[in-house]
Parts: C-alpha cells; sequence; structure tokens
C-alpha cells in the first residue's frame, strides 16, 4: 500500500499525536488497537484512522495474533526505524528509513511478479524511502 512520500504528507502524519503514539507503542511490541485506543484515550475509529495512514506508508505492519480462547485479533508493530528531516536552499528534504522483514519483502516481490512490474528496487532502496522536496518559494 506505499504511498509516495513527500514533505507535507510527512508532516501531516506525524502531526497527529495519535499517530506518534501508535508509532512509539508498537515500537516496543507489537499491540492492538483496542489497547492503543486506551492508552491514547482516543476512541477505537479514530486509532483505525490513524493505523490506516501509517499502514498507506508502510510506517505499520499488520500481524493476526490468536488468543488462549482461539479468537483472531490483529496486533500492529511499527517499521519506521528513523526520519531525517534536512532543509536545504529552500526545500525539505524528508528520508524514511524503514525496518521491513522479509516476509513483507517476498510478498511485495510476488505482488509485483503477479502485476508485471519490472525494475524493482535493490534491497537497499527499498529499505529507504526518499521523500520528495518542498520548495519554500512558491511551491
Amino acid at each position: 500500500m506505499t504511498k509516495e512520500w513527500n514533505p507535507d504528507t510527512v508532516f501531516d502524519v506525524f502531526g497527529s499525536e495519535v499517530a506518534r503514539n501508535i508509532l512509539a507503542l508498537a515500537s516496543v511490541r507489537p499491540v492492538s488497537a483496542a489497547d492503543i485506543a486506551e492508552y491514547c484515550e482516543v476512541s477505537e475509529p479514530t486509532v483505525y484512522r490513524r493505523i490506516h495512514a501509517l499502514q498507506e506508508y508502510d510506517m505499520l505492519a499488520e500481524e493476526t495474533a490468536i488468543d488462549d480462547d482461539g479468537h483472531h485479533h490483529n496486533r500492529y508493530r511499527t517499521c519506521l526505524e528513523e526520519v531525517r528531516v534536512r532543509v536545504d536552499e529552500g526545500q525539505f528534504d524528508i528520508d524514511l528509513e524503514l525496518n521491513r522483514d522479509y516476509t513483507d519483502k517476498f510478498a511485495e516481490f510476488w505482488d509485483d511478479l503477479e502485476a508485471g512490474v519490472d525494475g524493482r528496487p535493490s534491497d537497499a532502496e527499498s529499505s529507504l524511502q526518499s521523500g520528495s522536496a518542498t520548495d519554500l518559494n512558491g511551491g
């Protein structure tokens, strides 16, 4: 579900305290939406909106967990390792480094293979998502 990054998008996503809390919580251990809602003291629909936004940019991964009673529920873990923001000559440059496991990479490879996509980036390139620049002088 990767969307292309641009500085406005990064600032919008990180502008949400709930999104930042989700990333922080899910970096410690996989966490459910209910746990996030309780910790952040917000509704689950709010949590799911933020989860969806974070997943659109590959910063949050979803996994299915089975509890002792056999019930299935989703848990989320952070894929974001580092964000770098640089201001240079009137422009913002954003670099995001994602921690992606081989299961995620294989699933993407398979999806692209089925879709007939050529020109896959190397492993080094796929682990680093670069944002585009925003010109402050009118762009």
